[in-house]
């Protein structure tokens, strides 16, 4: 059987989701197939225990798919971005440093909510566009890119004629590798721990992220858990620390995990499962093959710092959006994919470098070159003009170069 669609989207994860929302949202046929149904309850096996923080732009783009009034209950803001720089293994922070939304616009930097509800959202949202077929359980098997036209083999049988293929299918991307599409991949030997905790002290909307060795370990307001304050965890340090820690006790854990936190919000009590993963910085060599864009971790993949990646992610989605309705006669074509990298491959390349830089920094382990992490915080928030330009760049209402 041969279908027809404006737009195949190769992946159902929440950069998948989105685009298929906003693309459908826009008037375009789309179909949307991923191998793995997307997980929407908190309390499954496998759900995604990770939050995102939607960043302002972010936030603009799930306007335009018609996602954000359904999601808006279920997000906590982020008022204030706290760094803190902990001067030992066992020592209080020595340098902790606020970062406010308020010195750079009148709104938050972003909101933060749980991974499993913003596909639950997602998921509603594509069931109430005609014009959006979401196929969970089905998969792509060949890809044939074409001048006039992609075709696209799925999993059922099923050939979709296309004129262009959002690769939205992660960092081993398929689709990728079909295009003939090369990634340069860093490995850190790190691995991160995500969870949710409560805690007795208010977290007011201050996003923590505290820096002593191994890799940093943040804390992301998250509305309260029953009647409790709430922060969604994010622990990376060395893969062997990190493993060990995954096969611990919940007491022992929750130990280690206030002791790491430097007692800033309490005592943490676990509110949810662990969940472990891998930690690379990934770039694509370029970002459009013959009928054929990529995004998301088919493009990019950096370490959760910053609430960098998946805003990265859905700004890839806002600008082939912005160029497929500006240009919907050059649909999928050499032109339009070719301004697509063009416009997103310089300020990606920026952020991967700049994380990249921010978690080796991060990792650091001798006294001399903690120092010099703590002297670079303070300087970087005593400078204003510097601090207010880093602020900007890093919500992404300032373009790199």
């Amino acid at each position: 059987m041969t279908e027809t669609c404006d737009i195949l989207i190769s992946g159902g994860g929440i950069a998948g989701l989105t685009a298929a929302a906003a693309f459908g949202s826009a008037g375009f046929k789309v179909i949307c197939v991923d191998p793995t149904p997307p997980v929407t309850e908190r309390e499954a096996e496998d759900a995604d225990m990770r939050t995102t923080a939607m960043l302002q732009p972010a936030r603009d783009l799930l306007e335009r798919a018609g996602v954000w009034d359904a999601l808006a209950p279920h997000g906590a803001a982020l008022e204030v971005m706290r760094i803190a720089d902990a001067a030992s293994e066992t020592g209080a922070a020595r340098e902790v440093k606020s970062f406010r939304a308020s010195d750079v616009s009148d709104l938050p930097f972003g909101w933060n909510f749980p991974n499993w509800r913003l596909r639950r959202e997602l998921v509603a949202r594509l069931e109430a566009v005609p014009n959006v077929d979401f196929r969970p359980g089905t998969g792509t098997t060949r890809f044939l890119g074409r001048t006039a036209e992609a075709r696209v083999t799925l999993s059922d049988g099923t050939t979709v004629k296309t004129k262009l293929v959002v690769a939205a299918d992660g960092r081993h991307s398929p689709m990728r590798q079909a295009a003939g599409i090369d990634v340069t991949t860093k490995r850190y030997g790190q691995k991160a721990l995500a969870f949710a905790v409560t805690h007795p002290i208010p977290h007011d909307n201050i996003s923590t992220e505290v820096h002593r060795t191994g890799g940093p370990f943040t804390l992301v307001p998250l509305p309260d858990h029953h009647g409790m304050p709430c922060s969604a965890v994010v622990w990376m340090d060395d893969g062997s620390k990190s493993a060990a820690r995954m096969a611990l006790d919940t007491e022992p854990f929750e130990a280690e995990m206030t002791e790491r936190s430097c007692h800033m919000l309490g005592p943490l009590t676990l509110a949810s499962r662990r969940t472990i993963w891998p930690i690379i910085s990934q770039i694509a060599e370029r970002l459009n093959g013959t009928r054929m864009a990529l995004i998301a971790e088919a493009a990019h993949v950096v370490p959760p710092i910053g609430a960098q990646g998946l805003n990265m992610s859905l700004a890839d989605t806002t600008t082939l959006l912005d160029l497929a309705i500006d240009h919907p006669d050059e649909l999928g074509d050499v032109t339009m994919l070719g301004r697509y990298h063009t416009a997103r491959f310089g300020d990606i390349r920026m952020r991967v470098t700049g994380i990249d830089l921010l978690n080796r920094a991060s990792q650091a382990t001798s006294p001399l070159a903690r120092d010099a992490r703590a002297w670079g915080l303070t300087a970087l928030h005593q400078i204003t003009p510097v601090r207010k330009s880093l602020m900007e760049l890093g919500l992404g209402v300032r373009r790199a170069g």
